[in-house]
């Protein structure tokens, strides 16, 4: 009889620690629900727009908008040259000089000479003066005033002559000092001090400071779109910086560009800070709608900002059934401005979350706001 009551009082005891464990199983959905409703992230959402149907997009490089390569016109070692590249310079600043002393040397021949000359044309001046009187008295035969004046304009000519020879000097001289054409950087230098200079080689290369645009190329099959004065989108992504720039100038001649036109955008001087030579960018330039407007509205375009990129894979998230983030892989096509083309993996019509007040994973409660 004991026996019994002990085999039942197990019994009861096991029941009663099943039944503990099978709610305390049945109330841990409820606080796991709870507690995710509470840590849910905030979420935006929208859907794919048409944006960009009627727009281009083309790379370029920022560039200075004025720019001299500085050479020289004559032969030498390069006696003097401190600027490196980077250095600032102001319009007229010396910049290096060239070996001059053989044209010293014909500057001081001309002078010489001018000075020979001049002694020259006074004294035949004088003669003319004397002759001139003396032919008025009949004291002169015409042909004494014809050679008295022959050798007067003869001696002129040798002094204008000698004269001509200084200037051509001077020149020459000048072309020997290297100077800055206008404020700016130094942004290459190809030669140094002790280096042979040559008629035409390039030097030094100086850009204007702060004077930025944009060039970019244009295939033939669009560049009639294009027009001069027209509004331009610039993105940098050196910089993370997207410019309203203007269209200044179309290049009307693809012949030594491989059958694209260049074109010039400027950067108003507001947006130059930060930008340097050579850096890359994506333009955005609007066209007018195509026979084709139909099939380019069916583009799907997001957000830039609302691209995940994992190795070499790009994907967005979107809401799943049970209001959590599902990380969906997409393929992309072409960028313009800040929007992107989504060629495959979203429907037009699909929402996607294009922003999050935290970091979003696979799989985490959100709530739309």
């Amino acid at each position: 009889m004991s026996k019994t009551k002990t085999l039942n009082r197990a019994v009861q005891l096991l029941t009663g620690i099943g039944i503990v464990i099978l709610s305390s199983c049945s109330s841990k959905p409820k606080s796991d629900t709870a507690e995710n409703t509470d840590s849910a992230i905030m979420v935006t959402v929208a859907q794919p727009s048409g944006a960009g149907a009627q727009s281009m997009n083309v790379s370029g490089q920022v560039e200075a908008s004025q720019s001299a390569t500085i050479s020289t016109r004559v032969m030498g070692y390069i006696t003097k040259l401190d600027v490196k590249i980077g250095d600032h310079v102001s319009k007229g600043q010396l910049l290096g000089t060239i070996s001059n002393d053989d044209i010293r040397a014909k500057r001081a021949q001309a002078d010489a000479q001018i000075a020979q000359a001049e002694t020259a044309f006074k004294n035949a001046q004088k003669d003319y003066d004397r002759f001139t009187v003396l032919y008025k008295q009949q004291s002169a035969s015409a042909k004494e005033m014809d050679n008295i004046a022959m050798q007067y304009s003869a001696a002129k000519a040798g002094l204008e002559s000698a004269k001509q020879m200084r200037i051509e000097a001077n020149a020459m001289l000048s072309y020997t000092s290297l100077t800055a054409p206008f404020d700016g950087t130094i942004t290459q230098k190809t030669l140094d001090a002790g280096s042979m200079a040559t008629p035409g080689m390039p030097i030094l290369t100086i850009e204007r400071k702060g004077s930025y645009q944009v060039s970019a190329s244009v295939p033939e099959s669009t560049i009639g779109q294009v027009k001069q004065g027209s509004t331009a989108l610039i993105s940098i992504s050196a910089v993370n910086k997207t410019i309203k720039g203007t269209i200044a100038q179309v290049n009307q001649s693809s012949e030594f560009t491989g059958g694209q036109y260049t074109i010039k955008i400027t950067i108003p001087d507001d947006e130059k800070a930060g930008l340097y030579a050579g850096m890359y960018a994506n333009v955005v330039i609007p066209v007018k709608a195509t026979a084709d407007a139909a099939e380019t509205n069916s583009q799907v375009m997001v957000p830039l900002t609302s691209i995940e990129h994992k190795d070499e894979l790009t994907g967005l998230y979107t809401i799943g059934s049970n209001n959590t983030a599902m990380l969906r892989w997409v393929r992309l096509g072409k960028v313009y401005g800040d929007m992107v083309e989504v060629l495959s993996g979203l429907a037009a019509g699909e929402q996607f979350i294009a922003s999050a007040d935290g970091k979003l994973f696979n799989g985490e409660p959100v709530k739309i706001k």
